[in-house]
């Protein structure tokens, strides 16, 4: 496929960054990040070498589950600024060539949203049917509850109406029925406002809860869930042919070419590799590159359309879940990085970001970080990632990994002028505080993991084979490497990642012709390749990306 036929299709090869506006930058010295101050530092996501900015929910809200308890789908929290500094931010990233994209929640709205206000009224509102109820006792649903720390049922009782409704989360954030064509009206309504405004396109929270696709809900589910979802993007493709809907969907990977849309490729652009994060974990708990290898192996990718791509990442901004594990898989991975019982959550998960779990070992750090742009498909980056930041267990749940961004070694981390106790978050102490970790004293430092993940974005942009081309894992005979290759028309790239300490020689076989060199493009060695055979050292967690360079090849090493 050449370059002239498929230069719409950005996401393929794009560096996304999440973050949380809120805990960004401040601006005004409140202790509240705000789109001002975003759009201040947007000059800094661009010579990260960031595509594509995916901004957590800025919509209003009570906040008591961190914004995802939207109250209103066409505002902005006033704490973070109003639609004029939304506008602003999304014209200052177009103008350094970055796409914007937002979250979008379809399961559920704030119990204090104007719908649910208006639908707990009266069992004859006319926003009653806007959500789920039932009259009859529900039955006990404790096992299906997303937060069994807080809650027991996913129905709760209407004091008012004597009625339950339904709420896959928090008590607090009713499930909408989207069965109903109203609420349809409504959701596709909300993202063409947003998609005028500029917006590239959603990520898509909580995907097979609203679709009630597997939940065993029948009461409100759709008769044919994955025709809702493909009615979505068939809208956003009529109002921007190049938007996309990057999708949460933590389901085993023979069940994921459903949400993709199958070959067609026609319901979800994107889709996180949660299986695959699981098991990179999993694969650098056992210092073996078996369980990630094994995941590439059996993606779907025979199933979904060449369009269609996978958001690989290292830490996203919920607890680091470990559900598609075994239990047995999980305790080695909770045993390696989290063994105290306050670094798990719910007891599927960490919530931990990766240098404290890798006891802050740089060339650890590094590869793994190289691991996340050479595997097969779009990184994702979480904000603070880029700098080694590391959580606050005193946070309760999530929020341990959502603390403010560290900018300098000043107060609050330069993060805000506002006094420690008015800040949003405190900001993390300790060995992985602001006055040992921040983006000033990364800029100054060569050897930072700041300089290192710059690079990588753009050796990652500079190959398009690995966000566009097909893949192989490769065969060798030391255990703890991950080899793997990834080609696109004539461009080719073999990628190495030794996860223990050991150095290691890797030997593959490469059917090239004589004269092929494979050339590093994260140093200046060169590896000549010998009656087809190539041998590569490896240091302990070291890491290669190799251009195959043939005869008469143009492409710069």
């Amino acid at each position: 496929m050449r370059i002239t036929d498929t230069s719409d299709l950005w996401w393929k090869n794009a560096v996304v960054y999440c973050l949380d506006v809120e805990k960004f930058f401040d601006s005004d010295g409140d202790g509240v990040g705000d789109f001002i101050g975003l759009s201040q530092r947007v000059d800094y996501l661009a010579q990260l070498g960031v595509t594509c900015l995916w901004l957590m929910p800025f919509y209003p809200t009570p906040d008591l589950d961190d914004g995802y308890d939207v109250s209103g789908a066409y505002g902005v929290d006033e704490r973070l600024g109003n639609l004029g500094d939304v506008v602003e931010l999304v014209r200052t990233a177009k103008d350094r060539g970055l796409r914007v994209i937002a979250d979008l929640i379809v399961n559920h709205t704030s119990d204090q949203h104007p719908w649910f206000v208006q639908a707990r009224s009266s069992v004859d509102n006319p926003f009653r049917d806007y959500y789920v109820w039932r009259s009859d006792p529900p039955p006990d649903t404790s096992d299906q509850v997303v937060f069994p720390d807080e809650e027991d049922s996913i129905w709760e009782l209407d004091e008012r109406t004597g009625e339950w409704y339904l709420h896959h989360f928090y008590a607090h954030q009713p499930d909408l029925n989207v069965a109903n064509p109203r609420v349809q009206e409504a959701i596709a309504k909300a993202m063409g406002f947003w998609l005028q405004l500029g917006f590239d396109g959603f990520r898509v929270d909580a995907v097979p809860y609203f679709l009630n696709d597997g939940t065993g809900v029948e009461v409100g589910a759709l008769a044919e869930p994955h025709e809702y979802l493909r009615s979505l993007r068939t809208f956003l493709a009529r109002r921007n042919g190049s938007a996309i809907l990057l999708g949460e969907v933590n389901v085993p990977y023979p069940k994921q070419p459903a949400y993709f849309g199958g070959k067609e490729g026609d319901e979800l652009t994107m889709l996180f590799d949660f299986v695959g994060n699981q098991a990179m974990y999993l694969a650098l708990a056992r210092q073996d590159a078996g369980p990630l290898a094994q995941a590439l192996r059996d993606r779907p990718t025979e199933d979904v359309s060449p369009d269609s791509q996978y958001a690989v990442f290292v830490r996203n901004h919920d607890e680091l879940t470990l559900d598609q594990l075994s239990d047995d898989e999980r305790e080695e991975v909770f045993a390696a990085f989290g063994p105290d019982p306050d670094m798990q959550l719910f007891g599927r998960g960490l919530r931990r970001r990766l240098p404290p779990m890798l006891d802050g070992d740089p060339r650890r750090l590094k590869m793994v970080y190289s691991l996340l742009f050479a595997l097969p498909g779009t990184p994702v980056l979480f904000y603070g990632e880029e700098i080694g930041m590391g959580e606050n267990l005193e946070a309760a749940g999530r929020l341990a990994v959502r603390s403010p961004m560290q900018w300098t070694d000043g107060p609050n981390g330069g993060f805000s002028t506002a006094d420690a106790d008015d800040l949003t978050a405190q900001v993390v102490t300790g060995a992985y505080g602001p006055e040992h970790v921040n983006v000033a004293a990364a800029r100054r430092d060569p050897d930072s993991l700041l300089h290192h993940v710059t690079e990588l974005a753009q050796r990652y942009r500079e190959c398009p084979e690995l966000g566009w081309g097909t893949y192989e894992v490769l065969e060798h005979d030391v255990p703890s490497v991950l080899a793997h290759r990834c080609t696109w028309g004539e461009a080719s790239v073999i990628l190495l990642h030794n996860l223990a300490p050991e150095p290691a020689t890797v030997r593959l076989g490469v059917d090239e012709e004589e004269g092929t060199v494979l050339a590093d493009l994260l140093g200046d060695a060169t590896f000549a390749v010998s009656e087809s055979q190539v041998g590569l050292p490896l240091d302990g967690y070291g890491h290669r990306w190799l251009r195959v360079q043939r005869p008469g090849d143009r492409r710069l090493p």
